[in-house]
């Protein structure tokens, strides 16, 4: 074979004489002898470092003390850049207003230089913040690259993000500088971000500059002779700040290690997905979701970067396809959603495309979907991920040495020290439980923004089970290896790549005097897409003024399909709201399977969803 996990195997076996008769004792050795895997890594992909000290402290009592190689310094921004090619582009770009393009490794130098100078001109150091409310665009990513380069702290949110949901996140960093777009194009219409940037900019008083990048737009080329500036920073400084989705409050503020992105990027990227010097890479997402983060990682290793920016349904439904072929992508990837309704919208339409990997993470990708896309794509690996913005990449996804089984995810990933836990706190399997870490994992948080004394850290991520990372995800461990993910239990809301927390939706609608109490279930089967939202009405509310307002402070790919009027929302006698059990109940399953009445505030109120779904809802 010549995958590159076969080719990592060969080069355990050569250089520290190691062979393992299986995938599980290779995963075993990764998370029982971490110094010596890690090691591995670095010197495999030949990361580049400027010191590089082999240690590291590992604390599992408490997570967030674990330094890795706490005395070593590099930059991502050089990693990147040490993959430069005259051979191949490094992006390739479309958009709903511009055609395809090809921008050089040569030309990305220049962009980013410019951006460079930029920042050094308004006083951006090592540490600063530095914010955008972008799209995805070459720009973007030259902007990105030229702060990482000089040691700042980088965080995007996504055009499709109203100014409160912006305003919540940016705050809690205190920004020193702002890239933005202006304008951008999205299904159809332009829309101007230039009145909610300048009230961002006079809401946040830590911003000292903005830069409007659609004056920005232009890729020269440069001579080759002119060299960069890399800002080298420790192992476990910062590289940027992600945000989660808000599900159960605000949104968390998670800092990321610049180390522990690049080894773990290299290895999930080239082990696990195989993407290898000169694929084109391409994985639809907006500067909001991790995804984005993640997919830039493919230039480290040599690869053209293919980006997107616009709607996936515009001007039809085979728009990415079209891409696709146009750009040569060689790894196509894209939220389970996506694929659950192109393969049976448009299954006769993209049966001439070949992709070496088709990836899908953001959901569950159900079995059915994963059957049908081995039928249009029978040579191409499938390859789902589950993981998330906590830890910017992924503990279960591909491994091409092992057969694929629809509805599963092939193994554990390399260094992740993954089980799955019962309620009890005991490791299962062919059950269903939660997602674990019982060991610190490289690129775990390095702490939470302005959480000093890490009480929002410990209630994240270990108020379940002692010393032990609990992730949130419902799963199944088989016997083969692989997965079954059930899904999350905290009901984030993703559609089209943009991720948002049913929190966020409550906080904004129950400020209507006459909104009593609402519910919003995301219907995604393989049949629907639908976005339903409940309302306890005190008096008469206006159905599109709750959309305009959504759509204004939220996203518009938020915006319900559905509004309707119920007499209660169910709650558990904690206090929480029942959005997984009525999901399923509206998804068609029994209702004695998903819930107990006994655990419920007011039993009453479920019959009045079981009743809608069977006049209103004829999905299944």
């Amino acid at each position: 074979m010549n995958s590159i996990i076969s080719k990592y195997r060969s080069f355990l076996f050569q250089t520290k004489n190691l062979k393992f008769d299986s995938y599980s004792k290779l995963h075993n050795w990764s998370i029982n002898y971490q110094l010596e895997f890690w090691t591995s890594i670095i010197d495999f992909f030949k990361i580049r470092f400027s010191k590089q000290t082999r240690e590291f402290h590992l604390d599992n009592d408490k997570f967030y003390n674990s330094q890795w190689f706490y005395d070593s310094t590099l930059s991502y921004s050089e990693n990147i850049f040490n993959s430069y090619s005259d051979e191949i582009p490094a992006i390739k770009y479309q958009s709903e207003e511009k055609e395809l393009v090809s921008i050089s490794w040569n030309a990305l130098k220049a962009k980013t230089l410019e951006f460079q100078k930029i920042l050094l001109s308004n006083n951006i150091s090592k540490g600063d913040r530095v914010v955008a409310y972008c799209g995805n665009t070459p720009e973007t990513i030259a902007a990105f690259l030229a702060t990482n380069s000089l040691g700042a702290i980088w965080s995007s949110c996504s055009p499709d993000f109203g100014y409160d949901a912006v305003i919540e996140r940016f705050e809690i960093i205190k920004p020193k500088l702002i890239f933005f777009h202006s304008s951008y194009s999205y299904n159809g219409k332009i829309f101007s971000l230039k009145s909610k940037a300048n009230r961002i900019i006079k809401k946040i008083d830590s911003i000292k500059n903005s830069i409007d990048l659609n004056l920005h737009k232009n890729f020269n080329e440069i001579n080759n002779s002119v060299q960069l500036k890399f800002s080298s920073v420790n192992f476990n400084h910062p590289i940027w700040i992600l945000f989660s989705s808000g599900t159960t409050g605000k949104p968390k503020a998670i800092v990321h290690r610049t180390g522990g992105i690049i080894l773990e990027h290299f290895k999930a990227l080239g082990i696990h997905q195989n993407v290898k010097k000169g694929d084109n890479y391409f994985w639809y997402s907006t500067t909001g979701w991790m995804m984005w983060n993640y997919s830039l990682s493919s230039l480290m290793l040599g690869a053209t970067l293919s980006i997107f920016n616009g709607s996936p349904n515009y001007p039809n439904s085979t728009v990415l396809w079209d891409f696709a072929k146009k750009s040569k992508i060689d790894h196509f990837g894209h939220g389970a959603v996506f694929f659950q309704s192109q393969v049976n919208k448009n299954s006769k339409k993209i049966t001439d495309l070949k992709f070496k990997s088709i990836g899908s993470t953001g959901s569950p990708l159900y079995k059915e979907t994963n059957i049908k896309l081995n039928k249009l794509f029978p040579k191409t690996e499938i390859i789902s991920l589950s993981g998330g913005t906590d830890v910017c990449s992924a503990f279960i996804g591909g491994n091409s040495e092992m057969n694929q089984v629809p509805g599963q995810i092939r193994c554990k990933m390399l260094g992740a020290p993954v089980e799955v836990y019962n309620e009890k706190g005991n490791k299962v399997k062919e059950e269903v439980g939660e997602l674990v870490l019982t060991k610190p994992f490289i690129t775990m948080p390095i702490h939470l923004w302005d959480d000093h004394d890490f009480n929002k850290y410990l209630k994240s991520y270990f108020s379940k089970y002692q010393n032990i990372w609990n992730h949130g995800d419902w799963v199944t461990e088989k016997n083969n290896g692989g997965f079954i993910v059930h899904g999350r239990s905290d009901s984030t809301l993703n559609r089209f790549g943009v991720r948002i927390g049913s929190s966020e939706i409550y906080s904004l609608i129950e400020k209507n005097e006459n909104v009593e109490d609402s519910l919003i279930i995301h219907l995604d089967s393989i049949e629907n897409d639908l976005l339903i939202l409940f309302i306890v009405s005190r008096d008469k509310f206006d159905s599109d003024q709750i959309k305009k307002h959504i759509k204004a402070n939220r996203s518009p790919r938020h915006v319900p399909d559905k509004i309707y009027c119920c007499p209660a929302i169910p709650y558990t006698i904690s206090g929480k709201k029942l959005e997984v059990p009525i999901k399923k109940i509206l998804n068609g399953e029994n209702p004695n399977n998903v819930l107990s009445l006994d655990s419920l505030k007011n039993p009453e109120s479920i019959e009045w969803f079981i009743n809608f779904r069977k006049k209103e809802l004829n999905i299944i």
